[in-house]
């Protein structure tokens, strides 16, 4: 008699399991996310009980010698930048996005650049969501059609496998995973059986071929990659493509990097022609600044290794409801509660019967601690109708007791504003163990929030 197929019931957006089915996910708390899948065949999730003994795994020491890491260059310098400096053969990416927010594009013009620039090897671009003439109407727009690039359209991972085995390639897309699936799993495409051992197979098939595989992943409501955290997990990078859909900004950030740094970003520009890079980030994100503006200033912030100066907006007006509004872009809305607090508390000042709105000009989201300080400065001169000058940048963290704390990378900071021409800025005070930072800035260091008031006085 043919064992029976085991069946289990899992939620689609965490992962948990349940025997039975049910309406909520009792540990994300979704409603209708359970479905029934089946456990059983010969697809990843079978496990052979019959092997009683496994061979001796060979232990070495820390120590020895290694292969030099070779990178491969995209030709795109800001995805090289995020990557770690260029694509390690072997590695798996993963590239996650709202929809609509250029992860194709970036990875169509990504593939026309490497195919263009390798010899002996072949990139491959497979789209599951796409037919091969919506993506050549993308080429054609991306002006490509001439790239050797070879696109396919199929979702069967089998026949994937199989045609990759026979072929020398150098990179691989998949766009994307969700709409992939084993025959031996029977469960729907993208749900979270069909996308932990779809990407089993093609990451295994990568390591043991040596090509950079790109996943494409859908993401939530909430902005994150779609399922359990597994998929980001089993991968090498996890790459996020964010910007506002009224900007044409777009900023492709690091948030694992088995190979390089974390929280690195990219900057890119959407126009017509497709994607193009932003070398000096800062100069753009200021373009259309207007000085000697009340509820304005200049941020000087780090997103990894690069200095980034963006402008903070707030608006200061009186309210009309019983409780006051605050309304939050770029930044975290908590983060402002307590700003907010601590003015009110240290300083003396009356916002609760205010409406505050802010805003990080140009769709950057900014998430340091180093940012308090800004913002605090632009409730201000907007509470008083008094701009800063223009000429200035302001960083430094607050601390609830109203002290203004010292953050990371100042003298970075500073040579990135110095480079953009602006002459003063207001710091946190510099410590004796740190080292004097030489720039050509008039440099204010101010210790407790309390003192933010005199400049407005």
């Amino acid at each position: 008699m043919a064992k029976k197929d085991n069946k289990q019931y899992v939620c689609q957006n965490c992962g948990a399991v349940y025997p039975k089915w049910q309406g909520k996910c009792d540990a994300c708390g979704e409603w209708n996310t359970v479905e029934e899948e089946v456990v059983g065949g010969e697809g990843f999730s079978n496990f052979n009980h019959r092997r009683a003994k496994g061979n001796l795994i060979e232990f070495v020491p820390l120590f020895g010698a290694q292969e030099h890491l070779y990178r491969l260059s995209t030709g795109i310098r800001e995805l090289d930048r995020v990557s770690g400096g260029g694509l390690v053969p072997g590695s798996v990416i993963l590239v996650g996005g709202d929809p609509g927010i250029g992860k194709s594009t970036l990875l169509l013009q990504a593939c026309a650049k490497i195919a263009d620039s390798v010899q002996g090897k072949d990139v491959f671009y497979i789209s599951g969501e796409e037919a091969i003439d919506q993506v050549r109407l993308r080429a054609k727009r991306l002006q490509l059609e001439q790239s050797p690039v070879k696109l396919a359209s199929s979702t069967d991972i089998k026949d994937i496998v199989a045609t990759l085995e026979k072929a020398s390639a150098a990179a691989v897309v998949i766009d994307s995973i969700q709409t992939m699936y084993l025959e031996d799993v029977e469960s729907t495409p993208g749900s979270v059986t069909q996308v932990r051992a779809c990407s089993y197979e093609l990451i295994k098939l990568a390591k043991r071929k040596g090509f950079t595989l790109f996943l494409v992943g859908h993401v939530t409501k909430q902005g994150a990659i779609a399922g359990p955290r597994v998929l980001e997990h089993m991968v090498d990078t996890v790459l996020y493509f964010e910007g506002e859909r009224g900007h044409h900004f777009r900023i492709l950030r690091a948030v694992k990097n088995r190979y390089g740094a974390t929280d690195e970003i990219g900057v890119f520009e959407m126009q017509d022609q497709g994607l193009v890079e932003v070398e000096n980030p800062s100069a753009l994100f200021l373009a259309e600044r207007q000085g000697n503006i009340s509820g304005s200033c200049v941020f000087a912030g780090i997103e990894g290794s690069r200095p980034v100066l963006v402008e903070i907006q707030a608006l200061v007006s009186p309210t009309g409801y019983a409780s006051p509004r605050r309304a939050v872009v770029g930044w975290d809305a908590n983060r402002l509660s307590m700003v907010l607090a601590v003015l009110e508390a240290r300083c003396g000042m009356n916002l609760s019967s205010q409406d505050i709105y802010l805003n990080i000009a140009g769709g950057l989201r900014i998430s340091e601690p180093a940012a308090d300080l800004a913002v605090a400065m632009a409730v201000i001169s907007s509470l008083t109708n008094k701009p800063l000058p223009a000429d200035m940048v302001i960083f430094g963290e607050i601390g609830l007791s109203g002290e203004i704390r010292s953050v990371a990378q100042p003298s970075l900071r500073l040579k990135e504003a110095q480079k953009l021409g602006f002459a003063s800025a207001i710091i946190p005070p510099t410590h004796a163990k740190e080292k004097k930072t030489r720039v050509d800035i008039n440099l204010y260091e101010i210790g407790n929030v309390q003192r933010l008031i005199n400049w407005f006085n």
